[in-house]
């Protein structure tokens, strides 16, 4: 029975231990270190604070100490408001307004004749390709060769009809020969102007197979030549570009939706030719790209010899600005378990010292931080030497 007891715990054992898991005990652990950690550290900043407070009332008190106290040299800079503006830095992408793919009016054909090269000017409505127009030519002359019976027809019928009409007014023949006659004549004038219809759709035909431009600019790629079938592929076809109308399209992370408007100010720099541009957003699209998650805005500029389509432009937007506020440089900007403080000169009898003033920021951009809180004009921001000073800390500046 013993025997048994003993065989029973150690499978217990041994299930047990299968059981384990390896990774749920290392997470744990780790997150409990970490959480020590953490409390280390704020253990850590508050006792920084008491020694640095109990320092401050010691050297109020011990006179001995104030005399061996060492004053630290500072700079200082007045506190100004002035205009605060923060911008959207994205990479764009300059684009034509008017870029145009030529394609045929008709169906398209084999290529006769090119009358353009790459690189050429071309003006709206300048011929570009001929393509092979010997069916529509000999259809336009069947076509005409059936107007030409018809009319001589048509002619015939008249006269017949002329004549028919003045023997009956003569009182000669039947008023059934009269109506024939006019009736051959009226069939015969709905067919001549059916044929005339069916000459121009046919003389449209051969129009077709000419190709010209829909847009005046330059003839950025033409892959196209003769024998070959044109349809008005990209791949195998014409793109017409005009620069005169240039627009810088900057594709914008959707989080930013809300502050992207139209009128919004833009600058744009250039930097393979090294131009800064000023202009507003003209246009912002409605809807999210679903493969980049975020939305096109659109700038347009003025035309520039130097400026190409798909050229690469950076992109500052305009997303907030306020014309009256107070900035500190951000590395002034300090934290400690309370928040964020900056330090200050405090003039106290004929001494100087460093105070702690808590602050609330807003907007941040490049090395300025904005101060909603906590500071106003006047105040004398410590902006060198602030390392190591603790509120109270008597100071000097380099004027002193």
């Amino acid at each position: 029975m013993k025997r048994i007891t003993a065989i029973c715990i150690a499978a217990m054992i041994v299930i047990a231990g299968c059981n384990s898991n390896p990774e749920k005990e290392r997470v744990a652990k780790l997150s409990e270190k970490k959480e020590e950690l953490q409390k280390k550290k704020d253990e850590k900043t508050k006792l920084d604070d008491k020694i640095k407070a109990l320092e401050v009332e010691i050297a109020k008190l011990d006179t001995g100490m104030n005399k061996q106290q060492v004053t630290k040299l500072v700079s200082l800079a007045p506190i100004e408001k002035q205009t605060f503006s923060h911008y959207l830095e994205l990479q764009g992408r300059i684009d034509a307004e008017n870029i145009s793919y030529i394609t045929p009016r008709g169906m398209g054909g084999q290529v006769r004749a090119v009358y353009v090269k790459k690189g050429d000017a071309v003006n709206k409505g300048q011929l570009l390709l001929k393509l092979d127009d010997v069916i529509a030519r000999q259809n336009l002359a069947t076509v005409k060769q059936s107007m030409g019976a018809v009319q001589t027809q048509l002619n015939l019928a008249k006269s017949v009809y002329e004549r028919q009409q003045n023997l009956w007014n003569q009182h000669i023949g039947t008023e059934v020969q009269l109506l024939q006659a006019k009736s051959n004549m009226e069939s015969l004038d709905n067919q001549l102007k059916t044929i005339r219809e069916n000459v121009k759709a046919a003389e449209e035909q051969v129009r077709l197979t000419n190709v010209y431009s829909d847009v005046a600019g330059v003839a950025d790629e033409v892959n196209i030549h003769v024998g070959e079938t044109f349809t008005g592929m990209p791949q195998t076809g014409i793109k017409i570009v005009n620069t005169k109308n240039l627009k810088v399209i900057t594709d914008i992370p959707e989080n930013y939706l809300n502050k992207v408007k139209v009128g919004a100010a833009v600058d744009i720099l250039v930097p393979d030719v090294s131009k800064t541009i000023h202009s507003t957003i003209s246009v912002v699209s409605q809807s999210i790209s679903a493969s980049s998650r975020g939305f096109i805005a659109e700038t347009k500029i003025p035309y520039d010899a130097l400026l190409k389509p798909n050229q690469t432009a950076l992109v500052k937007i305009l997303d907030y600005s306020a014309p009256s506020a107070i900035t500190v440089p951000i590395n002034t900007l300090q934290t400690d378990e309370k928040g964020k403080y900056v330090l200050v000169a405090s003039k106290e009898g004929d001494k100087m010292y460093a105070r702690k003033r808590a602050v609330q920021i807003g907007e941040s951009y490049k090395d300025s931080v904005e101060i909603k809180g906590g500071l106003q004009a006047g105040d004398q921001l410590i902006t060198e030497g602030f390392q190591g000073l603790f509120d109270g800390a008597q100071i000097k500046t380099t004027n002193q």
